[in-house]
């Protein structure tokens, strides 16, 4: 609001007495707002210590929930049923469990057995899902929150739909004269007008008078209605970046799987059917070389084929005729194939032969083909009849997945036909080698594309010698090249129908791996689909979480090349043997398609003579759940004869080999390479292995290992690691106690069984990453086992605990290595978060809860489930028996074994912390890297004891012994530790340890004794402050602190901690609220301020002892913001964005919804107010003036110790002096200062913030109880209440409304230029203009925002944030966006307006009332005058009625710039488009005259006021309605006429006269609507207007000022700064008339050398104007002050229009006021600009580079004109304007106007013959003119500016001859010279002036010749003695001078006119003349050709000479006609003869 708020209460001409102006600065002088808060002494202990927090516990004894009245209740202490515990059942996939039952199982798989089974174990904390850790605020909870909201009504929003009244289209066409002349329009007519009106509807008890409490009240209830209960939920959601405490709940443990894809085989279809083929499928990865997928068989044959294998067929089980499956993929790439392999039963004859009729026949020739056919189906019969049990490799194929899921990606593909494909490798599409090296992650996946049936038509035959693996990577490498050799060889045709897509989520008839059938499962008659299992590419780190046990073989190749005998067609048979004996074969083989479920022998595929085959086959087994010695794998090879010959066997075995599956109690796995037997193996042959060389045996090949093959299990039962494995073993030893035990080659005894057991556990850390992952649930609970319950050896307890505590810190350490990149933001491994939160149980007790469990709930599943485990209830009651804490002992029951075992049981958490405190560096690094794992059991364990111990009731301080506590206390202290001194060498460490603390302390306030806890936060708190001092980067420091507090106070109860029904310091009353307001209004000034209520109020120590967290959280954001603090920005985010999270989890917590608890929970922030006003000065400026920032604390506060005035307005003191009144118009230091201040002020904050900042402010202010905000305020000295005022004035900036449009205008260029050049101005201008002006400035800008700066905040901020996306947003998200802010914006205004009410109210009593009241007035003021909803303006207009009434000497006898922003404000409103604002503003402005008349008997003031606002507003708002006003004018004669009170008085005579008035004022307005478009129009009306103000000083100067306005935004400058001159004349004049000061300028004639056109501003006499008359004069303006504002700004816009030599003029008035204010820093910039100035005038002396503007004189001809037909003017155009370009622009605006066909513009200068027009149309006539000076005139004129700068005369020429022709031959060629002069100088306030007087002057032609001749003359001089010489320009014009020229050059001039001696004597004296001028001409030729001779090089030799030449026969030419004499020249001249050549020839008469 520009210089208005830093004025001081009085800039009128009052006299104050010296002495009370001194007693008020020194009682001032008292408040100092900026003592330093970090030590303030009132607070007793400083900021940057913590409090000694309150004994929580005994706190709440004494003061139990039932004392609190309803709902205050629950605020107390945290609710009974905090804590849960809940037995979740584990998922489960399978609707079988498939868990082993009915064997007897070794101990280490019934433990894993039994995990498997077990339930989760959860800790719930009921009321955790409030917190803002698990229910954060985002933008989209925010927007559901934000539904139902009522659209608020807003001015421009409505503004644009009725933008053309109805009177723009028809007057517009009528044409408007000039309006100098014409006089105001008749009153008589206007007054009629207005009567005729209909008014809005009245206020109904608007007359009637009640009394101020009543009225008040009465206000509150209205503000009350109706209002959002969140204030929050209408801001930003909360900062998500910030949001360090937000964690989710784990996911609980699933199995892992990758991508899913499901696969399904339609159809197979070959050229001719035979035979049955089997297919199977598999994925293989080419990168890897690796095969990533079990294998899946299928079998598409039709029934008859099947048939043909009835022979050897069971029934086929439903699971093997699946045809469809699913595969997963972990790691997608781009090198996946999915390969196909066909088989067919075997049969005599090599894959060749058998292949050979598949590719030759077709079966379009099957009729030829018949018989061959027949002879192939028949021989195809006996092979499936005696062979159908073997099979032979056939053919393969491969489809490459990358194709399918690229191009199913892309839309555009047709799949209505099936999309019919061609195979993989032809439709591939060239790949780049970037491509290829994608890493695959990323470069590919397999989920979301779109499903494709593909066709695959080309199989290769498999060749016999390359089955194997290797080969087949080999061929899918080569298909992926372009040039495949594949695609050579001739292919088997066939079709087979696949679909490919992403796996649904729960697909139907899903089996498992395993079999199981997965759910949903609806019908187990449906054909199933296969999950087919993953063998991931790479590692996978996911922990088992299901049984699975399985075993797959794989048969690689076979030697028999030595084996002697008939070995050709070699079949492998593979057995598991759980015995010896044949029968001992297990069903465990899984079958393969169309067959039986599980088989006990499965076969390989048979290479037809082939001695050394190779094998593709995989066997997958079922293990047995107890896999023990005897168990065994047995491969049988056989010789399959495929001709049957009589005495031959069908298969004859020739060889036996075997794999014992356990060593040393491990399962077996890996390659092997076998020696086969070729004899059947002796007995007990199955516990050796056939490595062994057993007696009597005969082998082949001597004992080699001749047969490859691999084992690999996928099992959860044994961990295939040794690490792992011996660690499991021994731990099940010790717990089966059966000794002795053989490991591995040592036998274990109880004597080295510990020893061992240490050892294993240190090797722990050596197990490879994958299986640890996948057992880490089964080592961590065997190692929390290890330290609860220490093994007992021979009796000994033997104590592990470091040990195993040592073995968990490195598990975890390796889990989450392993799991890196699965961390959540706080580094937390989701798996081992998973442990926790659902896995991890005390082990020995089962959490079925004991009888007489308290009411804790459990899921009725668990109970329905009644688990056949014991319910260990002893040893959950003796768990209270504690190693660690004998005191705690119960009698045992009975003693002997088991008792001591349970005496050695430990408590886990106590263990845990004392080994952590204990453990050694080593580990103490492992476990810091990863403390929030340790912390997070710890807290399990400890809600486990309290759970289970049934101890929730016990009081929290006997809940767990001191000594846990002591340990705790020394683990934090040390963590802390770590933090401080890490986080300058590891920062991400340290974060995370901060935040695993903070969540720990976190959530040990639900478990333990909180007064514990938070005095350890005490404790850590100053650890921190004792390292900060020392830090080298304290911010990194602060930053932790930050985060640490913000989790902190994360906690569900946090209000409740802070304990906040608790008054202070116990006070005399129960409850701080206060009972009658009125009794305590009057405390403001006479007693003393109540401690306890500024205690709440303020960080004071009692404050920060009971509310401990929230001030905490306070003290935070106090010291981030102080002004000194390091790292400012950062933390200042970081502490607001806490307090703002908090704030808004209070507005959505259904526990707070009701007023009175929310208002408890208010005053955990009351301080915030006060941390926010001491911050105010650094807070981002919302309001438009740049560098200026606390208007009204500063207004109350006089502390501006020399720092001398910052914002442009003249130094306090000298201020005072001027003004006379009380207080000095100092304001505070503002940021941008310069080093002095800006160090004081510390670091501004950013606009985000700050905005931010103020919404918590408003929050605390909406819910704070009223009572208790007026207690406070009536205690606050006046510079802390000015400064109050001054935050919610920036509050009320910082929320206002941008309207709708602001989107869609922010980019339009017209509002970039508009700020451009106003920001040029603010920047030149050091002073700032009025509240009036700004507004006038901000209506003009029409811009969505109101200055440069808001932009820049408005677009980092609110919604403009997403600007770069604003395109995407739809129009129903934009609208929603203009709905919230519109309701934002509403209700942070009447938040304020209800704060405002309560100081009002506070300050009614005291003695500065009136300086606070003025505060208040322009805080009302300012909401008035930004943009606001109707809803608003209804209450706000309410509250400024109150006030007004209540004081209205606020108004009418102080500062009269109050009483012009409040009318300005009204008037705006009485036009506003909403009715409800008009009725509201006509009200407000009848009730604020009838007090004027009532307080003086006239109205004067509010008269002057409300003419010149409406003046203002009318100059200057182009969207101003007055049909709307005029209806307000009607409201406001309908009140005075119905006001009975005032019938007797003159009153509603008055108010009848400035109604009309103000009709007249608008009447001139829709003229000015009329010519929006038309400039000149425009600025001539405004002219008029402020002319017809000659007599009202006021008024005229705001019209000036309108006028300087619209011509800035013109872009004339000079104009602009011309009317800033008059203004300050027309100032100057009535303060010369007030008192004669020297330093002042003497009226207007101080200001002649700027411009002589300002004497016109001396027309006002002593008579018309008498200084003291009330209302007159009165503005700020009339000042000295403002003198000085208006001076500057014309230097400013003289700087900007480049006119330099005018700054210095300027400033030649203003340096002697700046000088006897002795204002020397004013002096230092003025001289400063003036050196910019003159500096700029040195480097642009030629005048080019400032062009100062073009003239043209503009005719009008025409009845349309109106006024201005006949009429004729100088436009002065911006500068190298073309005639064009106005000739244009003026047809183009007249057409447009009058329409098609009617404008014409005259093309040349002649004389304008009316006669000749058509009187229907119109015509313009324009020419170009140029300045003319006399000669003696130029003597002064010298420099390029003197010449363009105040100019009067101009001057044209036109050519023409007798006959009418423009041009013709010389001795006919005349000229006219036309010379205009102008009523004033240009520049003037105006752009186009009247021409006022014109002459004529017509030439001869010999005069023509005359002046022809000395142009040529001149320009040859000119380029002769030009310095430097320009060697071109002079060659130029001699040429143009003595070339042989044909027409009308000088020799033919010659010869025309001095041919002959003139008969008419009177023309002697040209002749003589002309011949003179050619003999000049020739002397001056010769010097031309001197010089040119000089300047040329050798290559214009020739040139020269030529040029001589010509000049030479030139002169010879003249000679004769120059030497011819007149005698009569000799003779005197007659009398009567004269110059022609001066002005008084042919002279026309004067115009």
């Amino acid at each position: 609001m520009a210089a208005a708020e830093r004025r001081a209460f009085a800039h009128k001409i009052n006299r104050t007495v010296a002495a009370e102006v001194r007693k008020q600065v020194s009682r001032e002088r008292s408040g100092s707002p900026h003592s330093s808060r970090r030590c303030s002494s009132s607070l007793g202990v400083p900021l940057t210590e913590v409090v000694e927090p309150l004994d929580f516990e005994d706190v709440l004894q004494s003061r139990p929930p039932e004392a609190e009245p309803g709902p205050l209740r629950d605020l107390v202490e945290f609710p009974a049923d905090d804590l849960e515990l809940l037995l979740q059942p584990r998922e489960c996939r399978t609707t079988e469990p498939g868990i082993p039952e009915d064997e007897k199982l070794d101990a280490q798989v019934r433990t894993a057995v039994e995990m498997y089974a077990e339930d989760w174990v959860i800790i719930h904390r009921r009321y955790q899902y409030l917190s803002t850790a698990y229910s954060p605020i985002t933008t989209e909870t925010q927007r559901e929150r934000q539904k139902g909201l009522p659209r608020q009504v807003f001015e421009q929003d409505t503004s644009g739909d009725e933008r053309s009244g109805p009177e723009d289209l028809d007057d517009s066409r009528r044409g408007s004269g000039s309006p100098e002349d014409t006089p105001r329009s008749s009153g008589a007519s206007s007054i009629f007008d207005l009567r005729n009106l209909t008014a809005d509807s009245l206020l109904p008890s608007l007359l009637e008078r009640a009394a101020p409490e009543d009225v008040d009240r009465h206000n509150e209830a209205l503000r009350r209605q109706h209002r959002p209960p969140a204030l929050l939920t209408l801001y930003l959601a909360p900062d998500e970046d910030e949001a360090v405490e937000r964690c989710s709940r784990p996911e609980p443990p699933r199995e892992h799987f990758g991508q899913r894809i499901l696969v399904k085989c339609l159809s197979l279809k070959f050229e001719i059917e035979i035979e049955p083929i089997f297919g199977i499928l598999a994925l293989y990865d080419v990168r890897e070389k690796k095969k990533i997928s079990e294998n899946f068989y299928f079998d598409l044959n039709s029934d008859s084929m099947k048939g043909l294998l009835r022979a050897h067929g069971t029934h086929p089980a439903i699971s093997t005729l699946a045809r469809s499956a699913i595969f997963s993929v972990t790691y997608p790439s781009p090198d996946i194939f999915l390969v196909i392999k066909l088989e067919k039963v075997l049969q005599q004859g090599d894959i060749s032969e058998c292949c050979e009729p598949y590719m030759v026949m077709k079966e379009v020739d099957a009729a030829k083909n018949k018989e061959k056919l027949e002879k192939l189906r028949l021989a195809a019969e006996q092979f499936c009849t005696r062979l159908g049990r073997y099979r032979m490799p056939f053919a393969w194929t491969a489809v490459h997945l990358a194709n399918i899921v690229s191009s199913a990606g892309q839309l555009d593909r047709d799949l209505d036909s099936e999309g019919e494909r061609r195979p993989a490798w032809t439709d591939r599409r060239r790949r780049g080698p970037q491509d290829r090296a994608s890493s695959g992650d990323d470069a590919c996946s397999f989920s979301g594309f779109r499903p494709a049936t593909l066709t695959v038509t080309n199989f290769f035959k498999q060749e016999a010698e390359r089955l194997s693996d290797e080969d087949l990577f080999k061929f899918l490498a080569d298909m992926r090249r372009p040039s495949s050799l594949l695609r050579r060889l001739r292919p088997v045709t066939a079709q087979l129908k696949i679909d490919i897509s992403p796996a649904p989520e729960n697909p139907h008839f899903c089996l498992s791996p395993e079999l199981l059938h997965i759910k949903p499962y609806p019908d187990p008659r449906g054909r199933p689909t296969k999950e087919i299992l993953e063998f991931p590419a790479r590692e996978v780190y996911s922990p088992h979480t299901s049984y699975r046990n399985l075993l797959y073989v794989y048969p690689h190749s076979l030697n028999f090349s030595s084996r002697q005998g008939s070995v050709r067609n070699l079949a492998v048979r593979v057995q598991y043997m759980t015995g010896e004996d044949p029968s001992q074969a297990l069903p465990a083989i899984f079958g393969k398609s169309s067959c039986s479920e599980f088989t006990r022998e499965a076969f390989t595929p048979v290479v037809y003579h082939n001695k050394s085959p190779e094998f593709y086959e995989e066997f997958k087994l079922r293990l047995p759940a107890c896999v023990t010695g005897n168990h065994h794998l047995l491969f049988t090879f056989y010789h399959v004869s495929c001709q049957p010959r009589p005495g031959t066997a069908l298969e004859t075995p020739v060889g036996f080999t075997w794999i014992p599956l356990l060593q040393h109690g491990r399962l077996r796995t890996g390659p092997f390479c076998l020696p086969v037997s070729v004899d059947q193996p002796p007995p007990s042959y199955s516990v050796l292995t056939p490595d062994v060389a057993l007696p009597g045996m005969r082998w082949v090949d001597g004992h080699k290992g001749v047969f490859s093959v691999e084992l690999t299990a996928v099992s959860s039962v044994h961990p295939q690691d040794p690490h792992l494995d011996k660690f499991f073993t021994l731990v099940h030893v010790l717990e089966e106690g059966a000794f002795p035990f053989r490991l591995r080659d040592a036998v274990l005894s109880e004597g080295n069984v510990e020893q061992e057991l240490r050892a294993s556990l240190a090797a722990l850390r050596l197990a490879s990453p994958e299986p640890l992952v996948a057992f880490s649930h089964h080592v961590l609970d065997k190692l929390v086992r290890l330290v609860v319950r220490p093994p007992i050896i021979s009796g000994q307890i033997v104590n592990l605990g470091r040990g195993a505590f040592e073995a968990m810190a490195h598990v975890v350490s390796l889990v989450h290595r392993s799991l890196e990149a699965a961390q959540d933001a706080h580094g937390h491994c989701p798996q081992l978060a998973a442990y926790i939160h659902y896995a991890f149980r005390l082990p020995g007790t089962e959490p079925s809860l004991p009888s007489g469990a308290p009411p804790v709930t459990v899921q009725a599943a668990t109970l329905a489930r009644g688990s056949g485990r014991p319910a260990s209830l002893y040893l959950a009651r003796s768990k209270s028996i504690s190693s660690s804490n004998p005191d705690l002992a119960v009698a045992p029951g009975s003693v002997d074994d088991e008792v001591s075992r349970i005496l050695a049981s430990k408590l886990l958490h106590e263990e845990l912390a004392l080994q952590w405190v204990v453990s050694s560096s080593a580990v103490r690094e492992a476990i810091l890297q990863h403390a929030w794992f340790f912390f997070q059991l710890m807290v399990k364990s400890m809600a486990l004891h309290l759970l289970l111990g049934q101890r929730l009731d016990t009081p929290r301080k006997l809940r767990f012994p001191g000594r846990f506590l002591d340990d705790i206390t020394a683990l934090v202290g040390s963590v802390g530790l770590e933090i401080i001194t890490r986080v300058h060498k590891d920062v991400e460490l340290a974060e995370r340890l901060n935040a695993s603390l903070a969540f720990f302390f976190s959530d040990l306030l639900s478990l333990v004794d909180r007064g514990f806890i938070f005095n350890l936060v005490r404790g850590h708190y100053k650890q921190v402050a004792t390292r900060l001092q020392s830090s080298p980067n304290p911010a990194a420091l602060l930053t932790l602190r930050m985060e640490f507090t913000r989790i902190l106070c994360s906690h569900e109860h946090y209000v409740t901690l802070n304990l906040p029904c608790c008054p202070l310091s116990p006070p005399a009353s129960p409850s701080p609220s206060v009972s009658s307001t009125t009794s305590q209004s009057s405390t403001f000034s006479s007693q003393a301020p109540d401690p306890k209520v500024t205690s709440m109020f303020e960080l004071s120590g009692p404050f920060r002892q009971q509310h401990f967290l929230s001030g905490l959280l306070l003290t935070e954001l106090a010291l981030a913001l102080d002004p000194e603090a390091e790292g400012a920005s950062l933390l200042h985010k970081k502490a607001i964005s806490a307090v703002h999270s908090l704030l808004c989890s209070h507005d959505t917590d259904p526990r707070y919804t009701e007023a009175t608890v929310k208002a408890r929970v208010a005053e955990l922030y009351l301080p915030l107010l006060s941390i926010a006003r001491d911050t105010l000065p650094r807070l981002h400026d919302f309001a438009e003036v740049p560098g200026q920032r606390s208007r009204l604390a500063s207004m109350l506060d006089s502390d501006t110790e020399g720092e001398g005035d910052i914002s442009g307005t003249i130094n306090p003191s000298v201020a005072m002096a001027i003004a006379g009144g009380p207080l000095a118009p100092g304001s505070r230091a503002s940021i941008s200062q310069g080093p002095s201040t800006a160090s004081r002020a510390g670091c501004a904050l950013s606009a985000e913030s700050s905005r931010t900042l103020l919404a918590c402010v408003l929050w605390v202010l909406k819910n704070a109880e009223p009572a208790l905000l007026q207690r406070w305020a009536t205690d606050l000295t006046l510079p802390q209440l000015g400064r109050l005022l001054d935050l919610l004035y920036l509050c009320l900036a910082a929320f206002e409304y941008k309207g709708k449009k602001a989107f869609e205008r922010i980019n339009s260029l017209t509002f970039k230029k508009s700020l451009d050049m106003k920001a040029r101005l603010e920047e030149a201008i050091l002073g700032t203009i009025g509240a009036r002006q700004e507004m006038v400035r901000r209506s003009r800008e029409r811009s969505p925002f109101g200055n440069p700066e808001n932009v820049r905040w408005r677009k980092s901020i609110t919604h403009w944030k997403q600007t770069s996306d604003r395109v995407d947003k739809t129009k129903d998200e934009m609208e929603h966006e203009a709905l919230v802010e519109g309701n934002l914006a509403t209700e942070a205004s009447l938040v304020v307006l209800d704060t405002l009410e309560i100081i009002v109210q506070t300050v009614m009593l005291s003695e500065a009332r009136e300086s606070v009241l003025g505060a208040v007035l322009k805080v009302v003021l300012y909401s008035l005058g930004s943009a606001q909803s109707a809803l608003f303006l209804q209450h706000g207009l309410a509250t400024q009625r109150a006030l007004v009434s209540k004081f209205p000497e606020l108004l009418f006898e102080e500062d009269t710039e109050l009483c012009a922003d409040l009318c300005l404000r009204l008037l705006r409103h009485c036009g506003s488009r909403i009715s409800t604002i008009r009725t509201h503003a006509s009200a407000s402005l009848y009730l604020l005259m009838r007090q004027n008349f009532e307080i003086g008997h006239n109205f004067a003031r509010v008269k002057m006021q409300v003419t010149m606002s409406l003046s203002s507003l009318v100059g200057t708002t182009q969207n101003f309605s007055e049909e709307h006003l005029r209806r307000s004018l009607k409201t406001i004669l309908t009140y005075a006429e119905e006001d009975v009170g005032l019938r007797d008085s003159t009153f509603a005579e008055q108010v009848q006269d400035l109604m009309f008035n103000l009709h007249m004022i608008l009447t001139d307005t829709v003229k000015m609507k009329e010519h929006q478009e038309d400039p000149e129009m425009l600025i001539d009306l405004m002219y008029r207007i402020a002319r017809g103000y000659q007599g009202s000083p006021d008024l005229r100067l705001t019209w000036l000022q309108n006028m300087a306005g619209k011509h800035a935004e013109l872009g004339n400058h000079a104009e602009a700064a011309q009317c800033m001159v008059h203004a300050a004349a027309l100032v100057a004049e009535y303060l010369a008339l007030l008192e004669d000061r020297r330093h002042l300028p003497v009226g207007c004639v101080s200001f002649q050398n700027i411009s002589s056109n300002v004497l016109e501003e001396s027309a006002i006499s002593d008579d018309i104007l008498s200084p003291d008359e009330e209302g007159f004069c009165s503005g700020k303006h009339f000042t000295e002050l403002g003198l000085v504002g208006l001076l500057e700004e014309a230097a400013a816009y003289f700087t900007m229009g480049g006119l330099y030599e005018a700054v210095n003029e300027v400033y030649k008035n203003l340096i002697p006021i700046l000088e006897a204010h002795r204002d020397y820093k004013r002096l230092a910039v003025v001289h400063g600009k003036l050196q910019e100035a003159f500096t700029k005038i040195m480097h642009q002396s030629s005048g080019w580079e400032r062009v100062f503007g073009t003239y043209f004189r503009v005719g009008f001809y025409g009845a349309r004109f109106g006024d201005l037909d006949e009429q004729e003017f100088v436009y002065k155009e911006p500068s190298i304007t073309k005639l064009a370009e106005i000739s244009h622009r003026l047809e183009e605006f007249y057409t447009e106007r009058f329409g098609d066909d009617v404008v014409e513009i005259i093309k040349d200068s002649n004389p304008v013959d009316k006669s000749k027009l058509d009187s229907q149309k119109a015509y313009i006539q324009i020419t170009y003119v140029e300045p003319y000076f006399d000669t003696y005139e130029l003597k002064d004129r010298v420099t390029y500016f003197d010449r363009n700068y105040g100019l009067r005369t101009f001057l044209f020429c036109t050519p023409f001859t007798p006959d009418g022709r423009a041009h013709g031959e010389l001795p006919e060629q005349h000229k006219r010279k036309t010379l205009l002069s102008t009523d004033h100088a240009f520049p003037y306030i105006k752009t186009r002036i009247r021409v006022c007087h014109r002459e004529e002057t017509v030439l001869t032609p010999v005069e023509v010749a005359i002046e022809d001749m000395q142009k040529k003359t001149r320009e040859l001089a000119f380029a002769t003695e030009q310095d430097p010489p320009d060697a071109k320009m002079l060659q130029m014009v001699l040429q143009g001078s003595v070339g042989p020229t044909v027409n009308q050059g000088p020799l033919e001039v010659a010869q025309v006119f001095l041919a002959e001696i003139p008969e008419d004597p009177k023309l002697f004296r040209h002749h003589n003349k002309l011949r003179l001028c050619f003999k000049d001409f020739c002397k001056k030729c010769e010097d031309a050709l001197r010089k040119n001779k000089a300047l040329i090089g050798q290559d214009q030799k020739e040139y020269h000479r030529e040029l001589e030449r010509n000049y030479c026969r030139l002169r010879e030419a003249l000679q004769p006609l120059l030497t011819q004499r007149l005698p009569q020249l000799l003779a005197p001249a007659p009398p009567g003869l004269r110059n022609s050549l001066n002005r008084a020839s042919f002279r026309k008469a004067d115009l």
